[in-house]
């Protein structure tokens, strides 16, 4: 069982004769309780070319102290980390395994950098006792245990803040530091300095070409297939097979699909921050690069996001989801800069994984708007147990769509799509229009998507209301997001026209996703009204709801008119021309 912890702290540097000052001085702080030396033996597990490192993850087996075990933290922002811990085991545990998938894929993790730390610890408390913030006086010796390594020494301060403790003290304990002369630390973590000082003088044998590659992007097999995890004692396993067996590279697109079928997840640009950006690059003026960012920065969300959907994370599956469907989008609308014959493929794949994460999305969605329907009514037309009967349904099939949405991220088909994604990304299928400039080519591909949502949007408002005017509102729906994404995917290219388009096209898009939630809602209230009235209930409730829901689709079709026109201005296509 792992748990999770926030851990925001500051560091600072510090030698064998640095002084901590009278850290009372600092509001708040009442007294200053020495706790003691811990003596911490820690060992950092990496894959060979450092991918965890890479994205500022570092994963460690530590004995010693009250919280020995595996730990794996993932940055937050800056001082700040999420610490996921498990309990101390000679074999990495399956729930951290899982974590790091996304990022290790098959490679093996091994052990990267043993640390041994003398840490003197001291309490900072309130007048009442209350603990504000731990500070530490660490001494760390440092040994790389990959070959050639080198060994290092240095002393560091940290200064940990306590749960629930007010941010703010940590300014101020930093600004007292650094009237003592202690100054901020330049390394994020304990690891990065080690991994910086202990750099073997000269690479060993093959070194230089996993380093090489893993720079590069280039995520084949350099190490065992089946997943395993080297302890400094011998082979630890995960509790799993960790990756497919698809060999990379360009010429391996399609073949890698021989397979069938509190906190808050960032959103989806925010999360690709987190993964170092990889892959081929071109000229920075042309079309194709700015393309290729685009794609870049889905590819990242998707292996960024990978952990938040399996820590249930809010909005995980939303975001990953977001990712999916922005990336298969991009592969139509920029067919004439990357080649559709090589997308094409993955952009199958991609709706395979965006399928299988929107049943747990789509519950979601739909259970949080029937909640707000029951809270929107008066009480004396709320007859029966409503409110209990919506939370089973919602219940049951959220535990079986979450189910679902974790275990596709461990099949081999959606870890073979990841590392297609990365080859596709090392040597990209330009073709000739992606050596022009972005003015010249990136309009057109967004009007093109346009001119395709036009055509729906006028089929829909065509056709009397009823069954088939929703199913072609719901294509319609898809055309605007499509055109949306567009015009989003060429902001940094084209500027304030792009962005007040795709402001347009959300709009459009908003009305009739509202409209496709109220077609999916009724279909659901009618199956729970017929489930209460098996079970002896009354049904009027859900009737009622039914028919709030018949009346807000009404709405949201006489609404789409209005804001059609204002999406089809021709000075919007104009401005977006040039």
């Amino acid at each position: 069982m792992a748990d999770t912890k926030r851990e925001i702290e500051r560091k600072y540097e510090a030698t064998t004769d640095t002084k901590v000052p009278d850290l009372t001085r600092v509001a708040g702080v009442t007294d200053v309780i020495a706790e003691g030396v811990t003596e911490l033996d820690a060992v950092y597990y990496d894959t060979t070319d450092l991918r965890l490192a890479a994205d500022s993850i570092t994963l460690r087996r530590r004995t010693g102290g009250d919280d020995e075990g595996w730990h794996l933290k993932f940055p937050v922002s800056t001082g700040i980390r999420d610490e996921i811990q498990a309990p101390l085991g000679d074999t990495l545990p399956r729930t951290l395994a899982g974590l790091v998938r996304s990022r290790v894929r098959d490679a093996s993790v091994v052990p990267v950098v043993r640390l041994w730390s003398s840490r003197d610890v001291s309490h900072l408390v309130d007048d009442s006792g209350e603990l504000l913030a731990e500070l530490s006086v660490d001494s760390v010796r440092a040994e790389r245990l990959t070959p050639g390594g080198r060994t290092a020494e240095w002393t560091e301060i940290e200064v940990e803040l306590a749960d629930d403790a007010d941010p703010a003290l940590l300014d101020a304990v930093g600004k007292r530091l650094r009237k003592a002369g202690i100054r901020p630390s330049s390394s994020s973590s304990k690891l990065a300095r080690a991994l910086e000082e202990t750099t073997p003088e000269y690479p060993a044998p093959g070194a230089a070409a996993a380093a090489a590659a893993g720079k590069n992007g280039k995520r084949g097999k350099r190490a065992a297939a089946d997943g395993s995890v080297e302890t400094a004692d011998g082979p630890a396993r995960p509790g799993r097979d960790t990756g497919p067996d698809a060999e990379q590279g360009s010429s391996r697109y399609a073949d890698a699909f021989g397979h069938p079928g509190g906190e808050r997840a960032p959103k989806a640009p925010e999360a690709a921050k987190g993964v170092k950006s990889r892959g081929a690059r071109p000229r920075s003026e042309d079309a194709g690069a700015h393309v290729l960012a685009y794609l870049r920065e889905q590819r990242d969300a998707i292996v960024a996001l990978d952990p938040a959907v399996r820590r249930d994370l809010p909005d995980a599956v939303h975001q990953m989801r977001v990712a999916t469907r922005r990336m298969r989008s991009a592969f139509k609308t920029f067919r004439k800069i990357i080649d559709r014959q090589v997308t094409d493929p993955l952009g199958d794949e991609l709706k395979w994984l965006a399928g299988e994460l929107g049943v747990a999305r789509d519950q979601e969605v739909l259970a949080e708007r029937l909640r707000g329907r029951i809270d929107d009514l008066p009480r004396p037309v709320i007859l029966g147990p409503v409110r209990s009967r919506l939370r089973i349904w919602a219940t049951a099939h959220r535990a079986d769509a979450r189910r679902r949405s974790v275990a596709v991220l461990d099949t081999k088909r959606y870890l073979a799509l990841l590392d297609a994604l990365d080859a596709l990304l090392d040597e990209p299928p330009l073709l000739g229009a992606a050596t022009a400039k972005p003015v010249d080519t990136l309009p057109k591909a967004v009007i093109k998507d346009y001119g395709r949502l036009a055509g729906r949007v006028g089929h829909a408002l065509g056709l009397p209301a009823g069954h088939d005017r929703d199913l072609a509102m719901h294509e319609a729906r898809k055309a605007a997001k499509r055109a949306r994404y567009a015009a989003e995917a060429v902001t940094p290219a084209l500027g304030k026209p792009a962005k007040k388009f795709a402001k347009r096209m959300k709009a459009v898009q908003t009305v009739l996703g509202d409209h496709q939630d109220s077609v999916v809602a009724r279909d659901t209230l009618r199956d729970i009204g017929i489930q209460a009235h098996a079970a002896g209930e009354t049904a009027f409730t859900w009737g009622l709801l039914f028919g709030h829901e018949e009346a807000s689709a009404a709405e949201r079709e006489r609404e789409l008119p209005g804001v059609w026109a204002e999406a089809a201005d021709p000075r919007l296509r104009a401005a977006l021309a040039g």
